[in-house]
């Protein structure tokens, strides 16, 4: 009855160990990004003393090493880029030169503007990446708070936090959403909100060593309030692609793609005005799609690799005629709307 007892301890104890060794292991696989060298965004931010307000936007804090998007995922804005690495990246990387000067600081705020689907959000997270930067993609849900004086607090939270981690870029999506032109009938938290976030604002510009920029992205520039665009000196026109540029992007999203070595992408290029890059990544997710569904429904017994799939030129046609029948569709909505 002992000799029972004790093998039934032995292997509970054997199966325990495993469970936490197991447990461990998972842990590991579903966050990679913890095993690097060097001070985790979690570990950076655990040796902080943090407010509780604080630590409520630090879940909006993204580690730059995870994120997976840098310059050579962006084609076609050349310029931008360029732009970018000479007024924010070249300013913080080289600090040590400019120490002196207030006019060779990075700016506080920049401002990308233009159509939707452009690429304003990537170029953040690849200067966020590029730059090292600590990037807080901060939501405007997080600033609401339905205790008075709560939302504030909050937006204080935001600059409080970007100085503790910086060199830091706070990103506001959709920027207009939050700090559009103030009017007499805005409610009084939000408007209370956008004088404290302004006000806040101010005082990193008059830090010219703080390294903390403002970066928001807008398809709707001239619903943003006059204070805000003072603020934002460096401001980004993303226009829709050029032929070009249409053609640089197709390359960049075909890359690792199986395309018939026939198809000449300026060709594409050409037939695609007025596609953003975002339209343009569907487009070629849709010729995909039917170049797969074809080679499916033509195959009952589809291979194990797939060294016979292919993109073809006629899947890029009916892809293109899709989005086109599409665009045109909801140009002809948005008449009617605007005629009623």
């Amino acid at each position: 009855m002992v000799v029972g007892n004790v093998a039934y301890f032995g292997i509970s104890l054997a199966a325990g160990l495993l469970s936490i060794l197991f447990y461990k292991w998972a842990n590991q696989k579903q966050e990679p990004h913890k095993q690097g060298n060097g001070p985790t965004r979690q570990s950076k931010v655990k040796s902080l003393k943090l407010s509780k307000y604080e630590k409520r936007i630090a879940a909006d804090l993204v580690d730059p090493r995870i994120i997976k998007t840098t310059w050579t995922d962006i084609a076609g804005l050349d310029n931008v880029i360029a732009e970018l690495k000479g007024t924010v990246i070249l300013p913080v990387e080289k600090r040590q030169l400019f120490q002196g000067s207030t006019l060779l600081q990075p700016p506080k705020g920049v401002l990308l503007h233009g159509p939707p689907g452009c690429g304003k959000t990537l170029i953040a997270k690849a200067t966020a990446k590029e730059a090292g930067f600590c990037f807080i993609n901060l939501q405007v849900s997080t600033l609401t708070d339905k205790f008075y004086g709560e939302s504030e607090k909050l937006a204080a939270a935001v600059f409080s936090l970007a100085v503790k981690l910086q060199p830091t870029i706070i990103f506001i999506d959709e920027i207009d959403s939050f700090l559009r032109s103030r009017s007499s009938s805005d409610h009084e938290v939000t408007a209370r909100l956008k004088a404290q976030f302004m006000s806040l604002w101010d005082g990193l510009v008059t830090d010219h060593h703080c390294q903390v920029l403002i970066m928001g992205a807008t398809n709707r520039r001239d619903d943003l309030d006059p204070a805000i665009l003072r603020r934002m000196p460096t401001q980004i026109h993303i226009k829709l692609p050029s032929v070009r540029q249409r053609e640089d992007i197709l390359g960049v999203i075909l890359k690792n793609e199986k395309v018939d070595p026939l198809i000449n992408l300026r060709d594409f290029a050409m037939e695609t005005e007025g596609f953003s890059g975002s339209d343009l990544k569907e487009m070629c997710r849709e010729a995909a799609l039917l170049g797969a569904g074809d080679l499916i429904h033509s195959q009952n017994n589809v291979p194990s690799d797939d060294s016979a799939y292919c993109i073809r030129k006629d899947d890029f046609h009916k892809a293109i005629s899709k989005f086109k029948e599409s665009k045109n569709g909801e140009q002809q909505d948005l008449q009617m709307m605007l005629y009623v």
